[in-house]
């Protein structure tokens, strides 16, 4: 029997307890699928500790080692199934957009866990061998966890690039991501939309950390996700998708989207000073009556102003598609309409409204017309048009010198937006953005510097504006972005890099900045998801000289070989085109390759490659057989 002992027996209780919640948890079915499924399977392997302990102690007084310990225990495992909680119940869109950070979550609970399970002193406790050496491989196996992130999906990440960065994507991108993300009916879009208003309404917004960009973004990938599921299943049981009969049945409208006023759905919603939220309409009529007040609360109001809550709005609006609501369209667009724009949205009266804000405001009124520019430029193309029109170009090149971090990146976040628009990237050039845009990828926050970097890229499908970022030194940052920025900000370091360096100028920036040991790095590390961009890099770097001989440096020849052999189409095939400039005039290179089995694989991919990889594999094999003639004819 156990020595009685109220504190451990309920420590025992609420660890037994939480174990069973979360052995009890349903599969997973977002993009943290094995994450989640690795820590419930742990956790499963801890119950026979949770049993045996009820017996632990022996019939003998417990030390506070021994209470302290399993209360690390019980803590680790709440936060664990707080985790698990959060991901089973949460937005698919939102963690495919947040994968790193929920990541890193797991990683931290796995820490959390390891840790509690080092300060269990298991010699005191009486358990079974076979329940001791379990526990013990079990601690094992959380060590090594620790500090092995999962590898990116990478198509699943380039369908999110897309997604968010082409005005007309490729409508096949929406269907992997229905597949990946597990959206694939009307229900899973309608418990999807319920999770994201979940979280919306309990962060009181947006969650710490996340702009409003990203509901934006969640909102659009929502709705092209259903259009693809409606296109792919036109038979769909009437019961889901016939809006005709839905009319019918009147769904209750949630609390969140009524007017506080009105009590009617809310068709243009905006914040107040307190930090509530009104139909438009409706709160101006108050205060054009003259009242100072917040009509809720009874606070005073501070000012005035109205801020557009797009947040709410956008989950307004997916909440009507999915119920078959009908949502009067906003009246009074169309007299602020350029002539002859037809089938704009733009509202060029509140755009100015803003513009005014960026010239003439004090910091807080700039951040937040800056942030408002930022979410009207991502919205659509005419908005990005309209924008510029407007004159709002040179007066957000001015915030990126703003000593506000937060400006810096709505402004440089909003010129990337407005940058899509092929006419647009003249203009930023022109006034000037290209040393500012620079400077923030030198020492802007984390977010800021991504779209930096992103931005430059974009200006650089111009050729003169690859030759004008060089100069400007956007190389050296782009590298240490690229070394130590986020799986994200890595991705468009190097999709900028790539594309600087078709200029010959910026090959040998590039080359003398020190770029090439960590890409051979990159390729030698396949769970980095880094290894398509660093052998694209690689292999436009080798057709330079200095860069043919920085690369020889790396001692690359091993890993060339072995992607020749196992890599994805495109990169064996920019595998043999590096190999082939390294190769070409240089027979120690020739001969590590043969001794690596370089030829065998070679010639299947002579046979079997792309295009291009066919005609360098042949060169290299060319090579190969004229060494051997001249081996013999010596």
């Amino acid at each position: 029997m156990m020595a009685e002992n109220p504190e451990l027996e309920g420590l025992l209780s609420q660890l037994s307890e939480s174990a069973k919640a979360v052995c009890a948890l349903p599969e997973c079915r977002t993009v943290a699928k094995r994450m989640y499924g690795n820590l419930v399977r742990r956790v499963k392997l801890m119950s026979p500790l949770f049993e045996e302990l009820q017996d632990a102690a022996g019939g003998g007084e417990l030390g506070n080692d021994i209470v302290k310990g399993i209360d690390s225990l019980r803590i680790a495992l709440d936060s664990a199934l707080e985790l698990l909680r959060s991901v089973h119940e949460g937005s698919k869109i939102f963690q495919a957009l947040q994968i790193d950070k929920i990541a890193g979550k797991f990683e931290d609970v796995t820490k959390q866990i390891e840790a509690a399970l080092s300060q269990v002193p298991y010699n005191e406790l009486d358990i079974s061998e076979e329940v001791r050496e379990q526990i013990e491989l079990l601690h094992a196996q959380f060590k090594r966890a620790i500090g092995r992130m999962e590898s990116p999906d990478l198509q699943l990440v380039k369908d999110l690039a897309a997604a968010q960065m082409e005005d007309d994507p490729d409508p096949a991108v929406f269907k992997r991501l229905s597949e990946k993300l597990h959206l694939r009916t009307t229900a899973d879009l309608k418990r999807e939309l319920l999770a994201i208003h979940e979280m919306v309404i309990s962060c009181g917004g947006v969650p710490e950390g996340v702009s409003e960009e990203y509901i934006e973004t969640m909102s659009f990938l929502l709705k092209k996700i259903k259009e693809c599921i409606s296109t792919d299943n036109p038979d769909l049981d009437a019961a889901d998708i016939d809006k005709s009969s839905m009319k019918h049945r009147s769904p209750i409208i949630p609390d969140d989207f009524r007017c506080p006023i009105s009590l009617e759905l809310m068709q243009d919603p905006v914040i107040v000073s307190t930090g509530q939220t009104y139909e438009r309409l409706c709160i101006q009529k108050w205060l054009d009556a003259g009242h100072k007040t917040c009509p809720k609360t009874q606070q005073t109001l501070l000012h005035t102003a109205l801020t557009p809550n797009y947040v709410l709005k956008s989950l307004i609006a997916l909440w009507c598609e999915s119920n078959g609501v009908e949502l009067p369209k906003k009246q009074g667009n169309c007299r602020n309409r350029r002539p002859g724009a037809s089938g704009s949205d733009c509202d060029r009266a509140a755009i100015n409204t803003l513009l005014q804000k960026l010239a003439n405001g004090n910091s807080d009124q700039q951040r937040a017309a800056a942030g408002e520019l930022r979410l009207l430029a991502k919205r659509n193309a005419d908005n990005r048009v309209c924008i510029a029109e407007a004159g709002a170009i040179p007066l957000l090149v001015e915030l990126l010198s703003s000593p506000d971090l937060r400006t810096q990146e709505h402004a440089v976040t909003a010129l990337l937006n407005l940058s899509i628009n092929e006419a647009n990237k003249g203009t930023i050039v022109n006034a000037g953005a290209i040393p500012d845009i620079v400077d923030v990828l030198k020492n802007g926050s984390t977010e800021a510097r991504e779209n930096a970097a992103a931005t430059l890229f974009s200006l650089s499908v111009v050729d003169e504006n690859k030759v004008a970022i060089g100069a400007a030194g956007a190389i050296p940052p782009l590298i240490e972005l690229l070394c130590s920025g986020t799986p994200r900000g890595k991705k468009d370091a190097a999709t900028a890099i790539f594309n600087l360096s078709i200029y010959q100028g910026n090959k040998v920036r590039a080359v003398r900045a020190g770029i090439v040991p960590p890409l051979v790095a990159l390729l030698k590390d396949p769970g980095c998801g880094m290894v398509d961009e660093a052998l694209a890099i690689l292999a436009i770097l080798a057709s330079h000289q200095e860069g043919k001989a920085a690369i020889g440096l790396a001692d690359p020849v091993p890993v060339l070989v072995d992607l020749i052999r196992t890599g994805s189409p495109r990169n064996r095939e920019n595998a043999a085109a590096i190999l082939w400039c390294l190769c070409t005039g240089n027979a120690e290179y020739l001969r590590a390759a043969r001794e690596l089995g370089a030829e065998e694989a070679l010639k299947e991919l002579s046979e079997n490659g792309t295009d291009r990889a066919k005609r360098k594999a042949g060169s290299v094999l060319e090579l190969l057989l004229r060494v051997d003639e001249e081996v013999v004819g010596s």
